[in-house]
């Protein structure tokens, strides 16, 4: 099945996640010089990484989102809920880590996170296996993402 590729819908589902990961990288960017500061557990990458790294994924996610928005399948507006919250919960961690410093509620966060993309991951799957495989270096990442997260936590109480 070779679909034409919509290429204003493509561009628009690309827009969306990377504009919020811009906006967000915005909002903290006065911020990250405390971070750079302060204690991190081993295997904690360079600072230069975390925004290449997101980029990657926000396109990763821009690309399923499309995917599954021009299936004909019925869940897909389900997904794409599930797809949106997980975005404003992505969204939310930031300024919760950076700017507040609130490092153990930022966790706990990042855990509803990696529920909701678990649910997204297995609700993208069910109508586009691709879809669903495009979101596994996201988990990956999180997951990385938590163990560092909760070793500053650690770390910095």
């Amino acid at each position: 099945m070779n679909k034409k590729i919509n290429i204003p819908l493509l561009a628009i589902n690309l827009a969306i996640p990377l504009a919020i990961g811009g906006l967000s990288g915005f909002l903290i960017k006065n911020y990250t010089d405390d971070y750079k500061a302060i204690p991190k557990p081993p295997l904690s990458p360079p600072s230069w990484l975390f925004p290449v790294v997101w980029t990657i994924l926000f396109i990763l996610m821009g690309i399923s989102a499309y995917i599954i928005a021009t299936s004909e399948h019925s869940g897909k507006r389900h997904a794409l809920i599930i797809y949106g919250i997980q975005l404003a919960v992505n969204f939310a961690w930031s300024p919760v880590f950076f700017i507040a410093k609130k490092y153990l509620f930022a966790f706990f966060i990042l855990l509803l996170l990696i529920v909701l993309v678990s649910a997204m991951i297995t609700a993208f799957s069910q109508i586009s296996k691709a879809a669903g495989r495009l979101q596994i270096p996201y988990m990956l990442w999180l997951l990385f993402a938590g163990y560092l997260n909760l070793g500053v936590y650690l770390l910095n109480r």
